[in-house]
C-alpha cells in the first residue's frame, strides 16, 4: 500500500508527481520500503530573502530548496523566480528531475529551487539583490559536489553567474562547477542556452521517424514560446516542420499555411515582443483554443497542468510532445491513451537541459571545453538512444510511454538505494 501524502508539500503539483509515482511503484511492485523512502524529499530548505529595494525600502521575499534524492551523485536542478512558487510546487519538480536523470543516465539526483517572486517587477540592480541573498541562505547546502543550481522560468545567464559570484566569495575562489547555464566568459557551456528545446526537437523528429513519418509533412503546434519553446520551434522550422502555431502567456499566433518563424523568434527573443502582438504574422488565438488546434505534433512548452480531463477528449493531435514539467494530469493521460495519442513524457522530452547541464559541469570539472558540434552529438546519441529503450519498454509492459518512463527511473534509484543500504 502506498505511504501517506505529507501534507507540508500538498500542492496540486506536487499531487500529480506522486501520482504519477504511485501509478509506476504499484506496476513495478516496489518494495514498500522504497516506496516510503522516494516519495518524500530529501532534504527542503524554506528561507526568508530580505533584500533593500531601490527605494530604501525592505521587502522580504520566501525562498526554498528541494533536494529530493541524493543516491546517485550531487543533486542538480534550476532555480525558478515566478509568483506562484511555493514548497510543494518545488518538491514535485524536484521528485521529477531525480527520474529526468536517472532515465539519460547522469549521475545526479534532482532538486529545485525558487523565490516566490515576479522579476519583471524588480530592476536589475534588485534582481541581482535577491539573487545574491537567496544563494547566501542556501548555500550551507550547495556546492558542485552537492547541489549545483541552473536557470529555470525567469531566471537568466545572468541569474546564474551571480550565483556562481557569491558562491565563490564564500569559499574564498572561483568554483565555476557550482552551477551550469552561466555565461561563457566563465565556464559556460556552448549549446547549453538551447539544450532543452534541441533535445525536445531530436524527441519529435524520433516519434515521427518511428512511425515512419517525415517532419517536412508534419504541422506543430507550440505553447510557449520561451527559451524552451521558441528554440524548439526555431529547430524544427529549420528541418522543415510546419509550424502553424505558437504562444507566450498574453495569448498566440495561428496561421494554417505555417509561421515565420525565424522573424518570430528575432522578434520575441531579440526586441522582447509579445507573440500575439505580431498579428502580420497570424491570427490572434487564445491559449486555450491553441492547445486543441489540428496538427500532427502539439508541444506544450509552457507550465504544468495545461491538458486536463476537460479539454483532453478535444485534443486534435496524433502526438504529444511533454516540453513542459508536468503539463498534462493522470485524468487526462488516461483519456489521450484511450484515443492513440502518444505521449512523450516530459521526465524524456525536456531531458536535453539537464544533459547538456552535465556536460558543462564536467568542462568545469576538466577545465576543458568541448566543441559545439561534439555537444550537439552526444545529446543527439542520448536522447534518441533513451526515447527507442522507453518504446521498447513501453510496447513490452503495454504501459504508456510515460509509466515506461518513470519505471525506468525509479528502477534506477532503487537500485542505488539497494547497493548503499540504510545509515546508520
Amino acid at each position: 500500500m502506498a505511504p501517506e501524502l505529507s501534507q507540508e508539500f500538498d500542492h496540486p503539483t506536487f499531487r500529480l508527481a506522486v501520482a504519477q509515482f504511485d501509478e509506476a511503484a504499484h506496476l513495478m511492485h516496489l518494495d514498500p520500503n522504497l516506496w516510503e523512502r522516494l516519495k518524500a524529499p530529501h532534504r527542503s530548505l524554506c528561507v526568508s530573502v530580505p533584500i533593500r529595494l531601490d527605494n530604501g525600502d525592505i521587502k522580504v521575499y520566501r525562498g526554498y530548496r528541494v533536494q529530493h534524492d541524493m543516491s546517485r551523485g550531487p543533486t542538480k536542478g534550476g532555480i525558478r523566480y515566478h509568483p506562484e512558487v511555493c514548497l510543494g510546487e518545488v518538491a514535485a519538480l524536484a521528485m521529477w528531475m531525480t527520474w529526468k536523470t536517472a532515465l539519460a543516465g547522469v549521475p545526479y539526483g534532482g532538486a529545485k529551487g525558487g523565490v516566490t517572486v515576479n522579476p519583471a517587477m524588480l530592476s536589475p540592480a534588485e534582481l541581482e539583490r535577491l539573487t545574491r541573498r537567496y544563494i547566501a541562505e542556501i548555500s550551507p547546502i550547495l556546492g558542485p559536489d552537492k547541489d549545483i543550481p541552473a536557470p529555470d522560468i525567469g531566471t537568466t545567464p545572468q541569474v546564474m553567474a551571480w550565483v556562481m559570484d557569491t558562491y565563490s566569495q564564500q569559499v574564498g575562489y572561483s568554483v565555476p562547477g557550482i552551477v551550469t547555464g552561466k555565461p561563457l566568459a566563465i565556464g559556460g557551456s556552448l549549446g547549453r542556452e538551447e539544450a532543452t528545446g534541441r533535445g525536445v526537437a531530436d524527441i519529435t523528429l524520433e516519434t515521427l521517424r518511428q512511425d515512419n513519418r517525415s517532419i517536412t509533412d508534419a504541422t506543430v503546434v507550440i505553447q510557449g514560446f520561451g527559451n524552451v519553446g521558441s528554440h524548439t520551434a526555431r529547430l524544427l522550422h529549420q528541418r522543415g516542420a510546419r509550424i502553424v502555431a505558437v504562444s507566450d502567456q498574453q495569448g498566440g499566433l495561428y496561421n494554417p499555411e505555417g509561421l515565420d518563424i525565424p522573424a518570430i523568434f528575432a522578434h520575441c527573443t531579440q526586441e522582447k515582443t509579445p507573440v500575439p502582438s505580431l498579428t502580420g504574422f497570424g491570427d490572434r488565438i487564445f491559449n486555450e483554443d491553441l492547445l486543441t488546434l489540428p496538427c500532427q505534433v502539439l508541444i506544450p512548452a509552457a507550465v504544468s497542468e495545461q491538458i486536463t480531463e476537460k479539454n483532453a477528449p478535444a485534443l486534435s493531435c496524433q502526438y504529444l510532445i511533454e516540453a513542459a514539467n508536468g503539463p498534462t494530469t493522470l485524468s487526462a493521460d488516461a483519456i489521450l491513451q484511450d484515443r492513440g495519442i502518444l505521449t512523450v513524457p516530459d521526465i524524456l522530452a525536456n531531458a536535453g537541459g539537464v544533459i547538456v547541464s552535465y556536460f558543462e559541469w564536467v568542462q568545469d570539472a576538466q577545465r576543458f571545453s568541448w566543441k559545439e558540434s561534439d555537444i550537439h552529438a552526444r545529446l543527439h546519441e542520448i536522447m534518441t538512444s533513451a526515447f527507442q529503450r522507453m518504446l521498447a519498454r513501453s510496447k513490452e509492459k503495454r504501459v504508456s510511454m510515460r509509466m515506461a518512463a518513470l519505471m525506468t527511473g525509479i528502477e534506477e534509484v532503487a537500485q542505488a538505494h539497494q547497493c548503499r543500504g540504510l545509515y546508520p
